[in-house]
């Protein structure tokens, strides 16, 4: 099947045109690219996440195939899924699904369940889509919603999908969608985010979980950032790093009820 855009022209631009040229603006040609295991990537309208994706985004090599982990939004579909087969479309193209590793992840997962119904309506995937489509047309996906679940349920997909790219041999980046606190004020809000950002940055996904439930973090993709820590470490990470980190008030002004965006890499 080919999954429709249902953000472009309310999340960014639905003109191919004013969509690159926007990103354009976002991305940073000239820094230096490093190497990555994974990245956090925000995913509001680019207005407002737009500078944390590019900046996040403009740090990393390519590689051929992007696992994108996002939340659900929606609710539809199979709690924790996964499509390996068919095409995303944005306005910049079509997007080919690594089905081959797509297929091995699942056959390995005891947990993640083939299903296109939970991908159909969420965002948080597709608008990542046009920032990878920018730097490299002919990228792969392979697309996952993690739904409610477990904490020991997302490390374990993590683990299961570091064993796969292991053994696939293929040059992957993994990414988590997720923005940080939602509608809270700023000093709220960036007292929040820098807990669970710190946790993240220790490669804690343990913390992360304690964090988020203790001290009521909004952070809607914080089982995708959890199977991302997992599988990183099985792949050997090291360490982290905070590229950038805003609020939608520091665009708008409007510091009374924010969204926070972080965009980090792991190495």
């Amino acid at each position: 099947m080919n999954r429709s855009p249902v953000v472009a022209g309310q999340f960014y631009p639905a003109s191919s045109s004013q969509l690159r040229a926007m990103i354009d603006q976002l991305v940073d040609e000239k820094v230096a690219r490093e190497d990555v295991i994974g990245l956090v990537s925000p995913h509001a309208g680019y207005i407002y996440s737009g500078p944390v994706a590019g900046a996040v985004i403009s740090r990393i090599k390519f590689k051929d195939t992007f696992i994108i982990m996002g939340p659900s939004h929606t609710g539809a579909g199979k709690p924790l899924s996964i499509m390996t087969q068919g095409t995303w479309e944005t306005p910049l193209g079509r997007v080919e699904i690594d089905s081959e590793l797509g297929k091995q992840i699942l056959a390995e997962s005891g947990y993640l369940q083939e299903d296109s119904i939970a991908h159909q309506f969420e965002h948080s995937i597709e608008v990542q889509l046009p920032f990878l489509q920018y730097f490299k047309p002919d990228v792969k996906i392979v697309p996952i919603v993690l739904s409610y679940s477990t904490g020991a349920n997302y490390k374990e997909i993590g683990k299961e999908i570091a064993r796969v790219v292991k053994d696939s041999g293929k040059e992957v980046v993994i990414m988590a969608s997720s923005d940080m606190t939602h509608y809270e004020p700023q000093e709220v809000a960036q007292k929040k985010d820098t807990q669970a950002i710190e946790a993240i940055l220790d490669l804690n996904e343990d913390e992360l979980l304690k964090r988020v439930a203790e001290l009521n973090i909004s952070m809607c993709g914080y089982a995708p950032a959890v199977s991302l820590i997992s599988a990183a470490k099985e792949l050997g990470a090291t360490g982290a790093e905070l590229v950038k980190y805003q609020t939608s008030g520091d665009v708008s002004g409007d510091y009374s009820g924010v969204v926070g965006y972080a965009g980090i890499i792991i190495k």
